[in-house]
């Protein structure tokens, strides 16, 4: 019998062993959905490689290439921030989370992900 998948990954989280990519893919593409509609605009690109990346919060959106406000990390740390294992200070300190552009840290308020 398979594993519930948001139970699979909060035990990888807790140091066991790694989901399945299918499952991870999911896990990151499901929290960045919640994420861009707990948080709608075009302001902060996520970018969570290789599984997927969104735009959220209000403000200027941007138009052409590299986005001002860009956050990317890993999929470990991403899922840590979304189900609030970690918190966005230590992934920063870490350095686990880039976080470039004057509104790329606004994501904070909004994780861990409900």
């Amino acid at each position: 019998m398979t594993q519930d998948p948001a139970a699979s990954v909060a035990a990888w989280l807790s140091g066991g062993t790694e989901p399945e990519r299918v499952v991870l893919r999911a896990a990151v593409k499901e929290s960045l959905a919640a994420l861009a509609g707990a948080a709608p605009g075009r302001s902060v690109e996520v970018r969570v490689p290789p599984y997927g990346a969104v735009q959220c919060i209000e403000g200027p959106r941007h138009g052409r290439g590299t986005p001002p406000n860009v956050v990317e990390t890993d999929v470990r740390t991403w899922l840590g921030l979304a189900m609030g294992t970690l918190s966005w200070a230590d992934a920063v300190s870490r350095g686990t989370v880039s976080a470039s552009g004057t509104r790329a840290a606004d994501i904070a308020e909004f994780l861990p992900l409900r």
